[in-house]
This record gives C-alpha cells, sequence and structure tokens, in this order.
C-alpha cells in the first residue's frame, strides 16, 4: 500500500502551542489514520504561533514543498480576529489560501479540510476581556470559513463549538491558559480523521 501524504497549514492551533509535539491535533490524526490501516508519512506542518492569513500565504510562497499531498488542512483566522482585522479582508485572504489548499491536493478539492477558528475568548487568559465580543467576531469569521468551504467544496469541520464546550475545563487548556491541551486536539483528530476516511474509503 502507497503512504499518504498530509499537509497542514495553520498557526498556533496546528503546531500545537504548549503541549508535546506528538500531541498537536495533525499528529494525532497521523495516529489515528495509522490505526485504520492506512499509511501516513508524518504530517508537515507550515504553522507558527501568531500567524495571520497573509502571513501562512508568505511562508507558503518561501517554503519548498512537494507538488502535491494526499490530505491538505487548513486552520487559520484567529489572529486576524485578534489583531482587529476586517472580516472582508480575511475573507479575500482566506479563500485565497483555500484556493492553494486545492492545488497542494492536486485540484481535489474534497481532500482539503477547513477546520473552524476556536473561540480563544473562551479560555482563562481572556478572562477580563470582552469575551461576547470575541465571540461575536469568531462566529463572523467561520461563518466566512463555512461559506468559503463549501463554495470550493471542500471539507469544513466545527472544532468551535467542542472548544467551547470544554474552554472552562482545566484538562482541556494548555498551561499557558490560552491554547487547548493535547486532550482537546484529541477531540478535532477524532473529526477530522473521521472526515478524511470518508474520502479515503470512497
Amino acid at each position: 500500500m502507497a503512504n499518504y501524504t498530509y499537509l497542514a497549514l495553520g498557526d498556533s492551533y496546528t503546531i500545537g502551542e504548549q503541549v508535546p509535539f506528538a500531541e498537536n491535533f495533525p499528529n494525532q490524526t497521523i495516529q489515528l489514520l495509522r490505526k485504520t490501516g492506512f499509511a501516513f508519512y508524518a504530517a508537515e506542518i507550515i504553522a507558527k504561533t501568531g500567524w495571520t492569513t497573509d502571513e501562512l500565504n508568505d511562508a507558503i510562497e518561501n517554503t519548498a514543498m512537494l507538488d502535491s499531498y494526499d490530505i491538505v488542512s487548513l486552520l487559520i483566522g484567529v489572529n486576524n480576529q485578534y489583531r482587529g482585522r476586517s472580516a472582508s479582508e480575511f475573507k479575500v485572504e482566506f479563500e485565497h489560501l483555500i484556493q492553494k489548499a486545492i492545488l497542494f491536493a492536486g485540484n481535489k478539492p474534497y481532500h482539503v479540510f477547513v477546520l473552524s477558528i476556536p473561540d480563544w475568548g473562551i479560555m482563562p487568559f481572556a478572562e477580563g476581556k470582552a469575551r461576547e465580543k470575541i465571540a461575536t467576531e469568531i462566529d463572523e469569521y467561520n461563518y466566512i470559513c463555512e461559506t468559503s468551504s463549501k463554495e470550493f467544496q471542500t471539507n469544513y469541520i466545527n472544532i468551535t463549538t467542542s472548544l467551547r464546550e470544554d474552554g472552562s475545563k482545566p484538562d482541556f487548556f494548555a498551561p499557558d491558559g490560552l491554547h487547548p491541551s493535547g486532550k482537546e486536539y484529541s477531540k478535532w483528530a477524532v473529526k477530522l480523521s473521521d472526515s478524511i476516511l470518508k474520502e479515503l474509503q470512497q
């Protein structure tokens, strides 16, 4: 059986800031897929804490990559919201990234998996901040993520609801009180791997 390749594009949520490397969601996803019998190379991750959509795009332009990958995931946007950037600007840049992701997936949009933006306002770090405003803006960004994902016929995975349910539980956030723990990432990995399996088994 041929080995599959997986490219994960994103920011701190993709690298798993503050958690062991093996516990970020791309690596946990690979482990779950291997357990089902699919041979996967280690995930190739292009992500950095603090990146916005334009910074991720710049990094892609300056990184030597394979011509194509079997699976591509995209999770980006929280830092656009954090920096107070407009939703309209985000939409343009995000759709550009989706189109790039599709190209990386060999022009197979159904092999691209867009994950929703987590609501950092639910985390302990946001104590004393305008949590309702944060939630509203994250929802606005995620509406763009979902509608754009569907427009380009990629897969959309909602992980925002999960974090909102878990964000106040100590087991589900990292020591900095801002990022998720490996336990939360494991829930995302289950959703992502299940979605990937549906495509690979067709």
